[in-house]
């Protein structure tokens, strides 16, 4: 990846790579085992795992950017870090119903907010990394510096998505454990088959930003903004699009943490095409 740009978004970049791959290992420990399964508010899952990956990521990052903020899905603050310019946003383990499930698609997301360019509180991911710990393998990107692939005893591969706009050649990749009847119905808008299953949203939006996947769609508002903050930065760096149903941006804002308008993430080349045929199944609210 090339070094240009912000030095301190390098350093954090190295940074959140090397705890993510950290945090990745110690989940590791945990897996196909005997692991007693929690559920915080809401019936969603939380292992020993997810508090494992947060502590070691949480700790290192405080410990070499005190003037950051921090969003962490395990953490009891998620207030906090609206008084700060810089922001990481934390999922320490990214599909938790996989890893119960002894299945690999999981993965450690760290993900950085900083202001945007229309105000300070328009916060924008400018840094990503996921990584999934059974393949060994990290998606990292920087702001105006790339997307990126790393993977054990391999050189760096520079991610780019498929170019692929006709709708009926579309790949389809959703949720395994979230997936709703409404992912059918905008098939059937959309005219494809094609149809993936995997756990965290990290390595769904991985797999268009590598160009093996044109589309990723959750329309049920249950994502939050540690599950996009990284996979947004890779994938925008690599070439592709997030918006909303609408085609709004993904809006990091204090106070909202559910994203309610859903999230398309696209290649790029297909991404007006899906906005316009899923219009009438998901018309804007007042």
């Amino acid at each position: 990846m090339s070094p240009r740009g912000d030095p301190e978004l390098v350093r954090a970049l190295d940074a959140a790579t090397i705890l993510a791959e950290e945090a990745g290992r110690a989940t590791l420990g945990y897996f196909r085992a005997d692991v007693p399964v929690q559920r915080k508010a809401g019936s969603e899952p939380v292992t020993a795992a997810d508090r494992a990956s947060q502590a070691i990521i949480v700790e290192g990052l405080r410990r070499q950017f005190p003037g950051y903020g921090m969003l962490s899905e395990e953490s009891d603050d998620h207030a906090s870090w609206s008084a700060y310019d810089r922001s990481w946003v934390v999922d320490p383990l990214d599909g938790t119903q996989d890893f119960i499930g002894g299945l690999e698609g999981f993965a450690v997301m760290i993900g950085l907010l900083a202001p945007g360019a229309s105000s300070a509180r328009d916060r924008r991911p400018v840094l990503g990394v996921v990584h999934c710990p059974v393949a060994r393998a990290t998606y990292r990107a920087i702001a105006g510096g790339g997307a990126e692939l790393l993977r054990a005893g391999a050189p760096p591969a520079t991610l780019r998505p498929s170019t692929i706009a006709e709708l009926a050649a579309v790949r389809l990749v959703a949720s395994k454990s979230h997936r709703s009847d409404r992912i059918d119905h905008a098939k059937a808008a959309l005219g494809i088959s094609d149809e993936l299953n995997v756990g965290s949203v990290g390595l769904k939006v991985g797999l268009i930003a590598r160009g093996e996947r044109e589309l990723y769609l959750n329309p049920d508002g249950h994502c939050r903004l540690w599950d996009t903050c990284a996979p947004e930065a890779i994938l925008v760096e690599a070439g592709g699009r997030i918006t909303d149903l609408h085609g709004d941006p993904l809006r990091y804002d204090p106070g909202q943490l559910r994203l309610s308008h859903g999230i398309v993430a696209t290649n790029g080349a297909c991404h007006d095409a899906v906005l316009n045929a899923l219009a009438p199944l998901f018309p804007r609210r007042p």
